[in-house]
């Protein structure tokens, strides 16, 4: 049996535990959920947008997006909802660029829809913004090839996939997940890297993201 390529730097697994923490910034229109979503931190519009995949990662595929879900539920706007909903997270590779979008979508329906900001939400009814606070710590698994990164990938929580997939690519800004950019730049295993870069982390559950990369890894390791 040909031996596995040793990495350059060995790869350590780490997890993260988060914290939910209110703002005290409350909305009961679109005009102020516009201009709160323009000053809030980053950490609260990555919560608005993950809050969901976090807290169930076992019960679906697609986080609703909490901005989407109010503007369709509470104040009756379904165009609008819609549209929020329809923002595709993986397209974007930083909370700034993600937010902004948000923004673009509310005042481009608000400029033809000026009516819309009319629709108030009662008292007990109004948004309510969070933002998300993480902890990260190392668990005592690591990966030196191939073969050791799929076993560490079969033993770390769901809490470390989200890790080293979500916060990586988004929270973090490093433009790709963790995994696909050990796998190039330690591993020279650009193939095998892209492959997993590819994939919409959005829709799977945790267990079937890990189970899908895990698949991969092993279709690489048989051949």
């Amino acid at each position: 049996m040909t031996e596995p390529i040793k990495a350059k730097e060995p790869f350590r697994f780490y997890t993260r535990w988060h914290l939910s923490e209110l703002l005290g910034i409350k909305a009961s229109n679109l005009e102020q959920l516009l201009e709160h979503i323009k000053g809030v931190p980053g950490s609260c519009i990555y919560h608005h947008t993950h809050r969901f995949l976090q807290q169930h990662q076992y019960l679906s595929p697609e986080p609703p997006n909490d901005f989407a879900y109010w503007v369709r539920e509470v104040l009756g706007d379904d165009e609008l909802g819609e549209r929020l909903a329809s923002i595709d997270t993986i397209q974007y590779k930083t909370i700034r660029s993600l937010r902004e979008k948000i923004v673009e979508t509310i005042e481009k329906y608000l400029k033809h829809n000026p009516k819309a900001n009319l629709r108030f939400a009662g008292e007990d009814e109004q948004f309510h913004f969070i933002k998300s606070v993480s902890f990260i710590a190392p668990t005592n698994e690591a990966a030196t090839d191939l073969r050791e990164f799929a076993e560490a990938l079969r033993k770390v929580t769901i809490d470390s996939i989200y890790f080293h997939i979500f916060e990586a690519h988004l929270r973090l800004e490093k433009g790709t997940n963790d995994f696909s950019n050990w796998l190039d730049t330690s591993l020279q295993e650009k193939a095998l890297a892209e492959k997993i870069a590819k994939l919409d982390p959005y829709t799977y559950t945790l267990d079937g993201l890990r189970k899908t990369i895990l698949k991969i890894v092993e279709k690489r390791l048989a051949a």
